[in-house]
């Protein structure tokens, strides 16, 4: 039994004639004729009471139209359901952030799906890679927006690079160093320095740049996964952020010797060969899109 013959079915009743119904259905008179057939084979009953010209349904008949009409509204409808998934409509998608893209993404995010895809539900979860990577493999996240250098590779992971941008040492406009040509390590070590958890890779270049004292575990003070909090905390005191330099554009990026010219990476991580929600594709589009911007 298939879907079409079900249509063919519902559209001989409704028009009353064969004739009438194989125009309608755009096939051959003999094809439709085939169709029922095969249904009431399938079936093990008949479904018309032929009296020449004059077809009638039979009270096995009748159940099975109504039950038809029913089958084919749910079919409609799963199409329907199905267009509304790709299209944002409706449905449900989680997604990961780490601290750099949370500050990056998360208000354009969550603004974006509130004015174009309010059907749709959004949950933003925030959190180190390790933890988000924990929960993409068990399946509580869809995709993972995190810092490439702090992914532990593994084969599971579908790893595409969204962006790169700028890393800098950050301070307030009115900090005593804000207006300073050449500063050096030991210049901005004399003031609390506030960062979310770095990778190891940036660690290295820290102290490859600037001797051990740069080493995130000597220079860091303050350290915290919200970004925000301690961009925050710059702005009020004489605390320098290490951070991605599109956290802050109100803040004074510190003139650097040498200078940091250091880039994050943002990546966005799935699972290979896992079925994704259809929607995830406008996701990462505006993501990438978002970076650009």
């Amino acid at each position: 039994m298939t879907l079409t013959q079900l249509k063919h079915l519902v559209t001989l009743v409704k028009t009353g004639s064969f004739v009438k119904a194989s125009a309608s259905l755009h096939i051959t008179q003999p094809a439709l004729t085939r169709s029922i057939q095969a249904l009431e084979d399938y079936l093990g009953e008949s479904i018309f009471d032929r009296s020449g010209k004059k077809i009638e349904l039979t009270n096995f008949g009748m159940e099975i139209y109504m039950k038809a009409i029913q089958l084919i509204e749910d079919a409609e409808n799963i199409k329907q359901s199905a267009s509304n998934l790709v299209e944002g409509k409706q449905g449900r998608i989680h997604i990961g952030l780490g601290s750099g893209p949370g500050v990056i993404l998360m208000r354009p995010l969550l603004k974006y799906m509130a004015t174009n895809h309010p059907s749709m539900h959004l949950e933003l979860i925030r959190g180190n890679t390790e933890m988000l990577t924990n929960s993409l493999r068990m399946r509580s996240l869809d995709v993972m927006i995190v810092d490439a250098r702090s992914i532990e590779p593994a084969e599971d992971l579908s790893i595409e690079i969204l962006a790169e941008t700028k890393g800098a040492f950050m301070c307030r406009p009115n900090h005593p160093l804000a207006k300073s040509k050449a500063v050096t390590i030991n210049d901005i070590r004399q003031y609390p320095i506030a960062s979310s958890p770095l990778s190891a890779e940036i660690d290295r270049i820290l102290s490859e740049k600037y001797g051990s004292q740069a080493s995130l575990r000597n220079l860091i003070n303050l350290k915290c996964n919200e970004i925000s909090s301690l961009i925050d905390i710059c702005r009020e005191t004489d605390t320098i952020a290490l951070a991605i330099r599109k956290a802050a554009p109100d803040l004074v990026e510190l003139d650097m010797l040498p200078p940091l010219n250091t880039n994050a990476k943002f990546a966005f991580v799935t699972i290979q060969n896992r079925s994704h929600p259809p929607f995830l594709e406008k996701i990462h589009n505006f993501c990438k899109a978002q970076f650009k911007d």
